[in-house]
């Protein structure tokens, strides 16, 4: 059997790592590093070396891994050797490439500063192992004709990148940019360098290192070439989560695996009875798609001392109104993942000083649909568990959730307890659909309510036809009546995200309510340009309540005052809360909000390619603090015409009181969406039904899957 790339990637893709088990019985870091990755864990092997203690003995440890792998490999030669021993060799192999290829990688990525390893060091270190590399590739050469072992381990590499978002990603793009540096005759030092390259070009990691903002992933997948970009978060979802599986098969395959060899085992009682325990398996379900998540930002969490590297883990959105099953859930998910992480950590941290092994770095997403989420913050960050506040649009709901979170946190700082990084969410582009979609119905309707009834019918048929709305759907939106028929034309799912999509253009200038179709035109670019900003105008007030010089000290001395704990401790809460701008739609919803504090964007991936275009060009200083510079109000002035709008950028009557007992005195306005009102306001509402939606809709997969393993059970 002739041993190629191909089938080392197939063996590679079909070989499950050892368990990690207990006592760890290295020698010493070498041995481990070696250990690790032979185990089949080389990410872990990889990431073992980042940390302040094994710098200072950086290239010692570096020289011992290159003399122990070089002899290794002089065992196990690939020539000679055939059938399922060549296969086992190639194995070990290639665990040792993938091992000593992300250590490469991450001393030339961001993690190098993070574990405070000098940059001379960091040269020296790569010199040896790039040297090394180079001389096994040859040697492949020399017993296979080619270095069959090492391709496989690269395609492999730049296929998982490939894969992200069905290859609409930053990181997709990235994949195919090393990939044409590729050099056949020098295979490991080409994928290196234009690895290197790639990573050094970038707009995410020149901003990251120039201290313009930090920002994190809105996506499951490829989250390791992030992280040396100098990402630090990720956002997920049930939505997310079921798009992880969707995206990755090996992923749902590792997850049968894993439930049929190790849940079936400790909880027989879901497989019984699936339908009783599907909220149990839904969260086992998410809770194993997440878990490389977790791994991947293990370092920065630690090395930061909790304010980095955090994970989000959305609750079931079926509980979020209920303040007590929530907080429950919470303390149940917290429990087992500390289980994981702790075992995880005693390999990653071996013979290293840290001081509490196995905390998650998990921030947990608390539906600020509700009323309830107010509690459920104040209650998860007092216990130490960072939050990510999700399903908010408006001032209402980021203050006074924001707030209720920043007591939490201090209540913990009181305890002694270290409060983990919370982020405050600013769902811009789900704000931005909403006014988009009522705004367009409005105007359709204050059309067609220049014509009689017939041409009215004759016209929105015209217009479904030309937008490609599914004949059987229109059908049912139509007797619905006039209404629902205007709403479901200009939703996103069939407008678009466009006021000017010219079929919808050519529908009102036909109707002649508005003059000519230039006119029309005209009216729906002042509209658009306004309704672009919507989400904008919503973060940068947020920021400047929280985080403006005149009102931040404010804060503090509100927790000082109402909590009770030391001006010190304040100090630290407000620097571990974050407003987390999100669900962005084009590049100037990233552009517009950047900040050295209190800001971490986090971005899809395919967001990400355009914001990396968009900023092509562009000097970092002037993008410095963008969030805080002030923008047209000519746009403003359009927006405050819209009452979803003004209900998104006013105070509610219950955020301005919070802001007086604060002591800022800037009027914020009243007019915005009470807690009450939360679950009926149009971006929570759709926001909510879609969430719902996709998580009943991924429970029932893992359900299924949980009766099918009930079934293969049965004698």
């Amino acid at each position: 059997m002739r041993l190629t790339a191909d089938r080392v990637a197939e063996v590679l893709r079909s070989r499950e790592p050892e368990p990690l088990a207990l006592p760890v019985r290295s020698l010493d870091h070498a041995d481990h590093f070696l250990r690790t990755a032979l185990m089949g864990y080389p990410e872990l092997a990889a990431d073992h070396l980042l940390h302040p203690e094994a710098a200072r003995d950086l290239l010692a440890v570096v020289s011992s891994i290159v003399r122990r792998a070089t002899l290794l490999l002089e065992r196990e030669k690939l020539g000679g050797c055939s059938g399922r021993e060549l296969e086992e060799r190639a194995v070990r192999r290639a665990r040792i490439y993938k091992a000593i290829l992300e250590l490469a990688l991450n001393l030339a990525g961001v993690e190098r500063a993070w574990a405070r390893i000098g940059e001379g060091s960091a040269d020296l270190a790569l010199r040896s192992l790039l040297s090394a590399l180079e001389e096994w590739e040859e040697g492949e050469r020399g017993e296979l004709g080619e270095p069959a072992v090492l391709a496989g381990v690269i395609r492999r590499e730049l296929e998982r990148a490939r894969r992200v978002n069905r290859g609409r990603s930053m990181v997709a793009a990235m994949a195919a940019e090393i990939e044409k540096g590729l050099r056949g005759d020098t295979l490991a030092r080409s994928f290196f360098e234009a690895a290197r390259r790639v990573f050094a070009e970038n707009f995410y990691r020149r901003a990251y290192e120039a201290r313009i903002c930090k920002f994190g992933n809105d996506y499951a997948l490829g989250l390791r070439w992030l992280r040396h970009l100098g990402f630090v978060q990720v956002s997920t979802n049930p939505v997310l989560a079921a798009r992880a599986y969707d995206d990755d098969p090996e992923l749902w395959e590792a997850f049968r695996r894993y439930a049929a060899r190790v849940l079936a085992a400790e909880h027989p009682e879901w497989f019984a009875d699936p339908e009783k325990h599907a909220d149990e398996l839904a969260m086992e379900a998410t809770r194993f798609a997440l878990l490389e998540n977790f791994y991947v930002f293990r370092v920065p969490f630690v090395l930061s001392g909790y304010h980095d590297g955090l994970v989000s883990y959305q609750l079931n959105p079926l509980i979020a109104h209920d303040a007590e099953k929530s907080v429950e859930a919470v303390k149940v998910f917290v429990e087992r993942l500390e289980r994981d992480l702790a075992v995880y950590d005693e390999y990653l941290w071996w013979g290293y000083s840290v001081p509490e092994k196995g905390r998650p770095n998990l921030v947990v997403k608390v539906a600020a649909a509700y009323p309830a989420a107010i509690e459920i913050a104040e209650r998860i960050n007092s216990m130490g568990v960072g939050q990510n506040i999700t399903l908010s649009y408006t001032v209402s709901q980021e203050v006074l959730v924001g707030a209720a979170a920043l007591r939490g946190m201090a209540r913990a700082a009181k305890k002694g307890i270290v409060p983990t990084q919370t982020y405050d969410t600013n769902m811009g582009g789900r704000l931005e659909d909403h006014l988009r979609e009522v705004l367009a119905a409005k105007l359709l309707l204050e059309a067609l309510g220049k014509l009689g009834e017939g041409e009215r019918w004759r016209l929105l048929d015209r217009l479904a036809s030309r937008l490609g709305a599914r004949p059987e759907v229109w059908g049912e939106a139509k007797r619905r009546g006039l209404e629902a028929a205007v709403e479901y034309l200009c939703s996103v799912r069939v407008l678009g995200r466009s006021l000017l999509r010219p079929e919808y253009v050519e529908a009102l200038a036909e109707a002649g309510a508005f003059g000519s179709r230039a006119d029309v035109e005209k009216l729906l670019e002042r509209w658009e340009r306004a309704i672009a900003l919507s989400g904008t105008y919503v973060a940068k007030r947020v920021y400047e309540i929280f985080f403006a010089p005149w009102n931040r000290g404010k804060w503090v001395e509100y927790l000082v005052r109402t909590v009770e704990v030391t001006r010190e401790q304040a100090e630290l809460v407000l620097d571990r809360f974050d407003l987390l701008p999100a669900s962005k739609r084009k590049p100037i919803d990233t552009l517009l909000t950047l900040s050295s504090l209190n800001v971490t964007n986090t971005e899809f991936p395919d967001h990400q390619l355009n914001v990396h275009g968009a900023a092509k060009g562009l000097s970092l200083e002037e993008l410095r603090e963008s969030i805080a510079k002030p923008l047209s109000g000519e746009e403003l002035e359009l927006l405050m015409q819209l009452d979803d709008f003004v209900k998104a950028y006013e105070a509610s009557p219950e955020a301005a009181e919070l802001l007086r007992e604060v002591g800022i005195e800037q009027d914020y306005g009243r007019r915005g969406v009470s807690p009450r009102d939360w679950p009926s306001y149009g971006p929570c509402a759709k926001t909510l039904r879609e969430f719902t939606d996709a998580y009943l809709a991924f429970r029932a997969r893992v359900v299924e899957l949980a009766k099918e393993l009930g079934r293969s059970a049965q004698p």
